[in-house]
């Protein structure tokens, strides 16, 4: 059964979606079965999957509104690597429409569960905002990854952020916990970047990711031709990170799993 695994940050620009689509390439470069889920409405995780969302027939909007079957809404991506659920402006209307029906906060929840066994890995790409549709998000998955720039106020953010996510683990999904916190476009020549590094780490402990996403010209013009960055070029420094991250993961999840089975 799929680890379903929500990439939630409020504050936008800190590479929730370049994480998304690098993060789905590269599990489903290790042989897992993936289903990237793009739920902002810009849609940028669907076409930096190589996906037209012009051209798509059907988006989250039908899997959430119109409970369409999961298995209706579900495509491969250009690379055929892992499959998508496409996002683009109608989805702006969903959250709107969610407003007026019954048990609207676990739609995405119920619309996963009949494929959920196909895959190993489901990753959902949140809009930068804590609204309907990012609510739909935590309540269906297991864990969230918060990616995060290093400077002072994305510290403000991941606060409200961390508070948010304690609150729907106890109205709606009290499986929910924190995968992990991701640093992104980070800079080691940058004083602040390292002092808000160390910040995270004395806070947040194992928590925080070892791996680091550096910034990286691929990783920025990879999305342009319709690609993640390890197909685009997969000896850049930031596919190789991302690479990295999908192993740390993998390595993390075994180790838990493990450790579950000597408490039993």
């Amino acid at each position: 059964m799929a680890k379903i695994i929500a990439i939630a940050n409020q504050k936008g620009g800190v590479g929730k979606t370049t994480t998304s689509i690098n993060l789905a390439a590269s599990m489903a470069a290790t042989r897992r079965r993936v289903l990237l889920i793009d739920l902002d409405p810009q849609g940028n995780a669907t076409m930096g999957s190589g996906v037209d969302k012009y051209a798509v027939e059907r988006t989250a909007y039908d899997l959430l509104v119109d409970q369409c079957p999961a298995a209706e809404v579900i495509e491969t991506d250009t690379s055929g690597k892992f499959h998508l659920v496409a996002a683009n402006g109608d989805v702006t209307a969903a959250e709107i429409k969610l407003m007026e029906v019954f048990a609207r906060e676990v739609r995405l929840r119920n619309a996963l569960e009949p494929v959920r066994d196909q895959y190993d890995y489901i990753f959902i790409d949140c809009p930068p905002s804590l609204n309907l549709l990012t609510v739909n998000a935590l309540a269906a998955a297991d864990a969230v990854v918060i990616p995060m720039q290093c400077e002072y106020y994305a510290l403000e953010g991941l606060t409200a952020l961390m508070d948010t996510i304690g609150q729907l683990a106890q109205l709606v999904n009290p499986k929910l916990e924190i995968e992990g916190i991701l640093r992104t476009m980070y800079d080691p020549r940058n004083r602040l970047a390292n002092d808000v590094s160390d910040q995270l780490k004395q806070h947040f402990a194992d928590k925080v990711y070892r791996t680091v996403i550096p910034r990286n010209v691929r990783l920025a013009e990879a999305p342009s031709f319709g690609a993640p960055a390890m197909y685009y070029d997969k000896s850049s420094a930031g596919a190789k990170a991302y690479l990295a991250l999908a192993g740390e993961m993998l390595r993390r999840q075994e180790s838990a799993q493990i450790t579950s089975l000597e408490t039993e």
